[in-house]
């Protein structure tokens, strides 16, 4: 099994703790109500939404994927730091086992925020996947959580 990992980082004028509520505690909710095009509902099929739960986000017809289920490992509201691995669907495809996921919400200097995420892919085998094909993921996400912090900064009550 190869393992491949990847770091991002991005800064945001929205608070951490409004941050992580909205993408990380309330995404189940928020997710599909803003992206009603991609994401038709987020389940939580095990647990109560803490570390151990099991999340199914299914997406709509429009999509490439029809779900992935992720198991939460460690979801920490003080810090805003959630860890969790993506362990079924079919956006694994047959070239990857898993993927794991630490995002972390920092304070910055102007009262805002700096988003750390590192993800870590693991193959089938000993495939080694290239910088290309992650590269959908990543925009993917950063596209879900420029909708969520356009939302927040429309809507500074919200998640407050």
């Amino acid at each position: 099994m190869g393992v491949t990992k990847i770091n991002q980082e991005f800064t945001s004028p929205v608070s951490p703790g409004r941050l992580f509520k909205a993408l990380i505690l309330e995404s189940s909710n928020l997710i599909p109500k803003l992206l009603p095009q991609f994401v038709k509902s987020i389940d939580t099929l095990e647990g109560s939404g803490g570390s151990g739960s099991i999340e199914q986000v299914n997406f709509t017809e429009s999509s490439h994927f029809k779900y992935v289920k992720n198991r939460i490992n460690e979801l920490d509201k003080e810090n805003y730091v959630c860890n969790y691995t993506m362990i079924e669907g079919d956006a694994l495809g047959d070239k990857l086992e898993y993927i794991e996921y630490e995002i972390k919400f920092e304070s910055s200097n102007n009262g805002g925020s700096i988003c750390k995420m590192t993800s870590e892919y693991h193959t089938v085998g000993s495939y080694e996947i290239n910088e290309e094909e992650i590269k959908g993921g990543k925009e993917s996400a950063m596209g879900i959580y420029k909708v969520v912090e356009a939302y927040l900064m429309e809507n500074p009550h919200i998640y407050a």
